[in-house]
């Protein structure tokens, strides 16, 4: 870390911060919301500019993407008789400071020339009110007695997120304004859209009152009343020529931008005193409506009762697990990394300013990633959302890519737009198969589930002409209805198809993109080998999966649908991995046509025995053609580098090696053949050298998603390479890759690595003058070091689930507890400790790493093992590894304390 002051500093409580630079950056925001989707989502700045919003059609403030973040939209203006006026949205001195902890904004800053001093705390209650709560306490800090006239001032946008430039003017002559006791209210006619619109039914409103629960004397109810001809929202000439108020005629108020500009009465404050004001800023069914919910929270006491209720349940999402090294500050960042992920859950990847190009919904890749740091936390609460994020898988392979809000709530495409992410399969058995080595719940195996059916064919060679709307979301069989197959069954199906659907090279087909949403321009002859690699780890692992479960459950057969044998070639008709031709024709010729449009509903008994065979054959031929086809060596000053080629792009030519005077290295082509035992020790080495080379940023410490192409574009491949290098997915330092890059380390005993890895990630995030981000690891770092689209990113899930189970080795295997530490000697304390609270079967448990002379990881081993005081019995795998059975942790006492006694190797 550098010896420059810090952006921020952790309060005593070890998750709250405060900073007094903050206030400089326009651009910084935190989020705030409440329990879920269903409730109000809200980004602010320092200086309280950001947006309010409950869903895509619901924004009660203007929606802000990033520069819009430089407009005020919450403010509060005391205009001092005699000394002259401010807000507290004003731009930003010395004064001004913030307080920030899950979920509450604070803003503190002083007006000396007024004699007066603020302090702003916003929050979402975690109650069923959509509505965001703000507190103004001014206080009188002069010597003298100083009057002043508060106005409140919120602008009321009152429409859908796509009105912010489609027919914004000709959507607030929809609005009818009311003025009533406790302030604004905006109540469209209609919701506005060509293709149908739709009588308008919710309202939105700006209420104020002190801290008394006194109303305001009235207000300034639209843009036009609060600001005047020449006024601007930061300096509106209601307040800065303190006009009085009036009722304004019925054509000066209806149709009009509404505004939630409350003026209060006069005050009066003694040297020393205070008062406060509290505004609420909702949507409800009514204007009455919104008064009942504002009427619960409109007293100081109210106010307070509903901001400890926040912090609890706050808290509570993110004190699940709790890491104790011997760096506070990395515990204390660990604690928003932890939230980033129920963030993801509420937010989606939409709602926050650098999110702007979502809709809602959430994405078939992130809800699987987000599930894993919800798994680790309470596995059992996620089962019921595995089995049912399984019915959004086609027949084919693919799946619809939008999950909604509700339950079996699919959509092919956010944009309607027909396309696969050929990465999508290999998600859902990471996933599941952490479950169930946390919980020990392979019933989830067995439990069914339908398949997802729409106009998408043969992964969108071919459209079902025969499926129209009427037929339903659920493919059916021509027999008995809508088709149920198991879980097993459709991760089955996810994996298989990818091994028999390649291009020319034999590698699977990249199609409309992979993880990498920015290579969407190679569907004709672009090959993925990084998703390959992981397609063919899950092959295997699936493979070890089935034998365990079926001896512990004494099974010899599976079920699954009668076509789906077809996959399985060497139970019948065995097919020529050399061969793409045949592949290709097993899957489009006769996988595909016997599977759309629909199944027959017959079903088979499959031999275990012969399925994991089948699958192991699949897995090492994969992982074989791989190894003796996709490594690169290049020259270099330093001598010879190889690595793996990541991609093939529509013109079939390889993307990495040495192109015209430069390197062409992806990380994303290291990452998963690392992951999944492609390469060996020996190669991860030369990959390790390779990285550290050509994509270890020496300024900044990270690690890029790619080299420098030195191309303004590259059609052949994707968008990415359109984005100026260092950003976005052409080569910046991606927090995500990033990661994944560090678990591969640790998964194949590279700790030290794994270690600086995501420590550099930390302290890019850390880096005072560089990163301008609250805590937190963003979705990535630009040339310049700066956090990028932060908090609603999958790597916080990777990074809890890395550290977790990598770095401090506590995880399930088969729901029994491992411990195989590979912690390096900074993460022990000064006195050679190093804890981690978690989950596990059912109960806080408290794993104590005690290393007193501070060895790095490959260095120690495991001496001795007590659970709660007493000597554990547990079952030694390796120097460093055991395991503890789940009924032992089940009889213990809760929390229980597992202490290891770490010592020489």
């Amino acid at each position: 870390m550098s010896s420059e002051k810090k952006f921020y500093s952790f309060l005593s409580d070890g998750v709250s911060f405060r900073s007094t630079d903050a206030a400089w950056s326009r651009l910084i925001y935190a989020p705030l919301c409440g329990p879920d989707g269903n409730s109000i989502k809200s980004a602010i700045t320092p200086l309280l500019s950001g947006d309010i919003k409950l869903d895509k059609g619901k924004y009660i403030t203007r929606p802000a993407s990033r520069e819009d973040l430089r407009q005020p939209v919450r403010n509060f203006f005391m205009s001092v008789e005699g000394r002259g006026v401010a807000g507290i949205g004003d731009a930003a001195d010395a004064s001004v400071s913030v307080e920030i902890g899950q979920l509450w904004h604070k803003q503190v800053r002083s007006f000396p020339a007024l004699g007066l001093a603020t302090e702003t705390l916003t929050f979402v209650p975690v109650s069923a009110e959509t509505l965001e709560l703000t507190r103004v306490t001014v206080k009188n800090i002069s010597d003298q007695v100083v009057a002043f006239t508060p106005t409140a001032a919120i602008p009321i946008f009152g429409r859908a997120l796509a009105n912010k430039h489609d027919h914004e003017h000709v959507t607030a002559l929809l609005h009818r304004i009311d003025v009533c006791a406790d302030g604004v209210c905006v109540t469209p006619t209609m919701l506005f859209n060509e293709e149908g619109h739709k009588q308008g039914k919710n309202t939105y409103y700006v209420f104020g009152a002190d801290g008394e629960g006194a109303a305001p004397q009235g207000a300034f109810p639209t843009i036009e009343a609060c600001c005047g001809e020449s006024g601007t929202l930061d300096r509106p000439e209601a307040v800065m020529q303190n006009l009085p108020l009036r009722k304004l005629s019925e054509p000066e108020l209806q149709g009009r931008e509404a505004m939630g500009a409350l003026r209060f009465a006069r005050v009066s404050l003694k040297p020393g005193a205070v008062k406060e004001f509290i505004i609420a800023a909702g949507i409800g069914a009514s204007c009455d409506d919104g008064v009942a919910a504002f009427t619960r929270f409109k007293t100081s006491a109210a106010f307070d009762k509903a901001l400890e209720a926040n912090k609890t349940f706050w808290a509570g999402k993110t004190s699940s697990i709790l890491f104790e090294d011997g760096d506070p500050d990395f515990d204390a960042w660990m604690r928003w990394v932890t939230l980033q992920p129920v963030l993801r859950r509420i937010f989606g990847c939409s709602f926050l300013p650098d999110h702007d190009y979502g809709k809602g919904g959430k994405g078939w890749r992130d809800i699987w990633q987000d599930l894993l740091s919800l798994i680790l936390i309470e596995p059992e609460s996620v089962r019921d959302q595995l089995l049912n994020n399984f019915a959004g898988i086609r027949i084919d392979g693919s799946n619809a890519t939008i999950i909604g809000q509700k339950p079996g709530e699919f959509m092919a495409d956010r944009n309607a737009i027909t396309r696969v992410w050929m990465d999508h399969g290999a998600w859902p058995f990471l996933t599941t198969l952490l479950y169930i080595n946390q919980s020990g719940d392979t019933d989830l195996l067995f439990e069914k589930a339908p398949y997802f059916a729409d106009l998408q064919a043969s992964r969108t060679f071919e459209k079902n002409t025969a499926w129209t709307p009427a037929y339903g979301s659920q493919l059916k069989g021509r027999k008995d209805g809508v088709y149920y197959g198991t879980v097993l069954e459709h991760i089955l199906v996810q994996n298989l198809v990818p091994f028999f659907n390649v291009g020319e090279h034999n590698i699977t087909r990249l199609e409309s993109a992979d993880w990498n949403d920015g290579l969407d321009m190679a569907f004709k002859r672009g090959e993925s080998v990084a998703f390959m690699s992981f397609y063919a780890g899950n092959l295997l692992s699936i493979a070890e999966l089935l034998e365990i479960t079926a001896q512990a459950r004494n099974l010899k057969t599976i079920t699954v649908a009668a076509e789906l044998k077809l996959l399985f070639d060497t139970l019948s008709s065995p097919v020529n991995y050399d061969n793409i031709a045949e592949k290709k024709f097993r899957l489009f010729d006769e996988y595909f046509k016997a599977v759309q449009p629909e199944l027959s509903g017959d079903t088979c008994e499959l031999d275990i025995a012969a399925v994991v065979s089948d699958l192991r054959a699949k897995g090492a031929w994969m992982s074989a053609h791989i190894r003796k086809q996709e490594k690169v060596s290049v020259p270099a000053d330093a001598g010879a580098f190889t690595w793996f080629n990541g991609y093939y792009d529509n013109q079939g030519e390889r993307v990495e090696g040495f192109k015209a005077g430069r390197v062409w290295m992806t990380l994303t082509g290291q990452v998963f053949p690392v992951m999944h035992g492609i390469a060996n020790a020996e190669d991860t080495h030369e990959i390790i050298k390779s990285v550290r080379k050509f994509l270890k940023d020496k300024d900044l410490g990270g690690f890029r998603l790619n080299t420098d192409f030195g191309v303004k574009t590259h059609l052949a491949l994707g968008r990415a390479f359109g984005f100026a290098f260092g950003t976005k997915e052409n080569g910046a330092v991606f927090s995500h890759m990033a990661v994944m890059y560090g678990y591969a380390l640790y998964k194949q005993g590279f700790a030290r690595e794994g270690f600086e890895v995501l420590r550099s990630l930390y302290d890019m995030s850390m880096a005072p003058g560089k990163a301008f981000i609250y805590p937190g690891v963003p979705e990535y770092f630009d040339g310049t070091g700066r956090g990028m689209y932060h908090f609603l990113t999958g790597s916080a899930s990777w990074y809890v689930l890395t550290l977790l189970t990598q770095a401090y080795g506590v995880r399930g295997e088969g729901g029994d507890l491992i411990l195989s530490p590979k912690l390096v000697a900074e993460e022990f304390s000064a006195s050679g400790e190093a804890a981690v609270t978690c989950q596990f079967a059912g109960k806080a448990v408290r794993v104590v790493y005690v290393n007193p002379k501070k060895k790095d990881a490959g260095a120690y081993r495991i001496e001795a093992v007590q659970l709660n005081g007493c000597d554990a019995d547990v079952v030694p795998h390796a120097p460093a590894e055991v395991r503890l059975s789940r009924a032992l942790l089940a009889a213990a006492l809760a929390p229980a304390e597992i202490k290891v006694f770490l010592t020489n190797m």
